[in-house]
């Protein structure tokens, strides 16, 4: 199982996810989008996979979602050697968006997680300026196969 935590405003990141989603289900594994409120730090053991969506405030992820991950240090060291993966939105090109996607992985990275880039399109994640287009919806489902090959490879 793949879990996808987002934080979303304006709705942008939510539809992200959703893209992410169809990504997962293309390679045929299973997966779960989640609202990081209504996401609970223990879903994080249960699954193989972690993909996280965030808006770019400030060239960061939100605060609730880093608020959700502070928190995560109780398993610090249990969510090694599962696959992660990030998109953001923003509202600008120069933003802040790179920024805040290694933001993401860095916490990943940092809890032993396995972390696969692409030669192709958004290399750190996908971006969406605005509402996502086809070229996001694109980018979100590469990720989603991406991450859903690796668990495959890996779990």
């Amino acid at each position: 199982m793949i879990g996808i935590i987002y934080y979303s405003r304006s709705g942008n990141t939510e539809k992200m996810a959703k893209f992410v989603l169809e990504g997962i289900k293309e390679e045929g594994e299973e997966g779960i989008i989640k609202r990081v409120e209504d996401t609970s730090l223990s879903d994080l053991l249960q699954w193989e996979g972690i993909i996280v969506g965030s808006p770019t405030y400030y060239g960061l992820l939100a605060g609730p979602l880093k608020d959700f991950f502070d928190k995560s240090v109780k398993f610090h060291g249990k969510l090694e050697g599962k696959v992660g993966g990030a998109f953001t939105s923003s509202a600008n090109i120069g933003g802040g968006n790179e920024t805040t996607i290694l933001s993401i992985l860095k916490i990943m990275l940092i809890h032993g997680m396995i972390i696969q880039g692409t030669s192709e399109g958004d290399h750190y994640g996908p971006v969406s300026i605005g509402e996502p287009d086809k070229r996001v919806e694109s980018q979100c489902k590469a990720l989603g196969r991406r991450v859903a090959k690796l668990v495959k490879k890996l779990c």
